[in-house]
């Protein structure tokens, strides 16, 4: 698909980290883009400043994301790109044993819950509500109608201890990109998933420094961690090469996540 002003886009959780580096580089190419996420100051901040249109919208709620599409297509028309970034993480043993009082409980049943609902159905509602509204467009001269980027992580391949929901919130994401490019493979629309390694985001700069140096040691080459554009850039050659199509990516410095 070319990138131009005639193409519009929407980015779950495009007010910061990898949603929000996409979304500059969406607007870069001239694309219209519409970002949905919580943080309403900054998500108007951005999109203040790309030229697009921010969307409060909360992924677990239908309401909200029809909203949101509602409100992205009144300004830019129907999107042919969704790239989701929305997504959040916890950490909790399976089951353990307190150390000091020998206390003995499990994963809040809740919590769990809550990380499946914002990454994985969440994901899948964004997906299945753009494609639809994907099947009015009239397809490109490639007979393309439109491309869906997802964001899973290394996790989904190999969690660490304590990233039980994590992991198979995103080892859910990748399981769905392949079955959900065959569903959409006669509409023209492709469907790819990145699985990002230890990225420079707002959450990990709020770590000591002596904690992302142990991290960017722990990778391969190259010894740092990942930057926001390198992942915008992979996102934006998924959806501009029409022959990438039911992949799933590690994006990672070749690292493999050890026990913990």
């Amino acid at each position: 698909m070319k990138l131009s002003s005639d193409i519009a886009a929407v980015v779950t959780g495009g007010a910061s980290g990898l949603g929000e580096a996409t979304a500059r580089a969406l607007a870069a190419k001239g694309v219209r883009v519409a970002i949905f996420d919580m943080n309403e100051e900054k998500g108007e901040a951005v999109a203040k400043e790309i030229g697009g249109v921010f969307c409060k919208v909360n992924v677990t709620s239908d309401a909200d994301v029809d909203a949101g599409f509602a409100k992205a297509r009144a300004a830019h028309g129907q999107e042919r790109v969704l790239v989701n970034c929305a997504g959040t993480g916890n950490a909790a043993k399976t089951a353990s044993r307190d150390r000091n009082t020998g206390e003995i409980k499990h994963f809040p049943l809740d919590a769990f819950n809550m990380i499946i609902q914002i990454n994985l159905v969440g994901t899948f509602r964004c997906i299945a509500k753009s494609a639809a509204g994907m099947l009015t467009l009239d397809p490109l001269e490639d007979g393309e109608r439109g491309a869906i980027v997802n964001t899973a992580s290394v996790a989904a391949e190999d969690g660490q201890m304590g990233q039980a929901a994590y992991s198979a919130s995103k080892g859910g994401v990748v399981g769905m990109t392949l079955p959900i490019a065959r569903d959409l493979s006669g509409e023209g629309i492709r469907v790819n998933t990145i699985l990002p390694g230890i990225f420079n985001t707002p959450l990990m700069n709020a770590a000591p420094p002596q904690v992302k140096e142990a991290l960017a040691a722990s990778v391969p080459f190259p010894k740092r961690l990942g930057n926001a554009p390198e992942y915008a850039s992979l996102a934006l050659e998924m959806i501009q090469n029409g022959y990438f199509n039911g992949e799933d990516v590690r994006l990672d410095g070749s690292i493999r996540m050890g026990l913990r």
